[in-house]
């Protein structure tokens, strides 16, 4: 396994305020650089989150991988985020407003900070604020709640849905200085109950996607000082990673859960694919001090602390890129068919040599569970 990170050119293609300039892209990348130009400069929020699909159909005519083109998507949204919130700025000064009374950043949460956004995501958003007094907090919060409800507001109309489950920053819950984040946190992993370490999982992968980075650094620090103290928490989040089981029954059949599928050959490979390893991986990530948000990541830094071997660590990622690839393949197929996108994937599509490969992936993926409950029982 390569243990070598490298920054990928790509990565830098949604970075800055502004959209790249398709006359500066050269031919090699046509497909990018002509769905740039039917972008236009400068797109409204709704035409700039419509324009993903065309994206990704330029992005898998260059034959980049899904888990690339994943990456791409969620720097888009990132961008879409930064572009939101300071659209609710600019609209905030005009009102009277003035500038931010104290420093603040904007966290994603969940697949969108692990940057393994496909297509179709809500918002999972959070917002950290700087330590400020108490006789101010009317003031002080006021402002950014304000904030929150508008660029929140401005994504919905967009097309990035809210959180059904009210994680955004708009709401106080969501919206805290850093040491009432601490504070939060440290009630949150004091004790074995199952909602707070399900409301502490949502924001143990967070990413700051706008304002003052040091911030969500200092609440890093403050996770990675807490986790070494939070055995019952751990344990916990342990007996949770039972929810969500792979999709495989005891013969190592594909076999998932029948609850919500569209068709009785839908498989839902999100739900019982990806996310037990992703958070199979977070809990061994927290149990050794890994700061990653990313499981890619992750799965490289647990070699190098010879939590996994790098076989392993290969298997994995390997076998997260091939589930990345059948959700976003199924994804495009729902836009063109005129389907919701989602996290099934219709079994009854993949080649004899594809169901093969998915259940070994999905057998690697049940082995790291187990693994990961004996390494936290220990």
């Amino acid at each position: 396994m390569r243990l070598l990170h490298r920054a990928s050119p790509w990565r830098d293609l949604f970075a800055a305020d502004a959209l790249p300039d398709p006359a500066r892209l050269p031919s090699l990348v046509a497909p990018l650089r002509d769905a740039l130009k039917s972008l236009g400069p400068h797109p409204s929020l709704a035409a700039a989150h419509r324009w993903q699909a065309e994206l990704v159909e330029a992005l898998d005519r260059l034959d980049l991988p899904a888990w690339r083109i994943g990456q791409l998507i969620s720097d888009h949204n990132d961008w879409l985020y930064r572009r939101a919130i300071d659209l609710s700025l600019n609209e905030m000064q005009g009102q009277g407003w003035g500038a931010p009374p104290a420093a603040w950043c904007v966290l994603t949460l969940g697949s969108a900070a692990r940057h393994e956004s496909l297509l179709g995501t809500d918002q999972d958003n959070a917002m950290i604020i700087a330590d400020y007094p108490d006789n101010r907090h009317t003031e002080i919060d006021g402002f950014f709640q304000a904030l929150g409800e508008r660029f929140t507001a401005r994504l919905d109309e967009a097309g990035i849905p809210l959180c059904s489950g009210h994680v955004m920053a708009r709401w106080p819950m969501w919206r805290k200085r850093l040491s009432e984040w601490t504070e939060q946190l440290t009630i949150w992993t004091a004790e074995r109950r199952v909602k707070r370490v399900q409301q502490a999982n949502i924001l143990l992968d967070f990413f700051p996607v706008h304002g003052e980075a040091a911030l969500a650094e200092a609440l890093a620090d403050r996770i990675a000082g807490l986790m070494p103290r939070a055995p019952l928490f751990l344990d916990e989040m342990t007996a949770l990673l039972d929810e969500l089981p792979v999709a495989l029954d005891r013969f190592g059949r594909l076999a998932g859960s029948r609850e919500g599928a569209p068709h009785e050959r839908a498989v839902n490979l999100k739900h019982q694919g990806v996310l037990p390893l992703v958070n199979a991986v977070r809990l061994l990530a927290l149990r050794h001090g890994v700061r990653p948000p990313d499981t890619r990541a992750r799965l490289t830094a647990l070699v190098m602390k010879e939590v996994l071997s790098a076989v392993r660590a290969q298997a994995l990622t390997s076998a997260l890129e091939r589930l990345q690839g059948l959700l976003l393949d199924e994804q495009r197929t729902n836009l063109q068919e005129g389907r919701p996108v989602d996290g099934w994937v219709d079994v009854a599509r993949l080649g004899e040599d594809q169901r093969l490969l998915l259940r070994h992936d999905l057998q690697q993926i049940r082995s790291l569970v187990r693994l990961a409950r004996g390494r936290s029982s220990g």
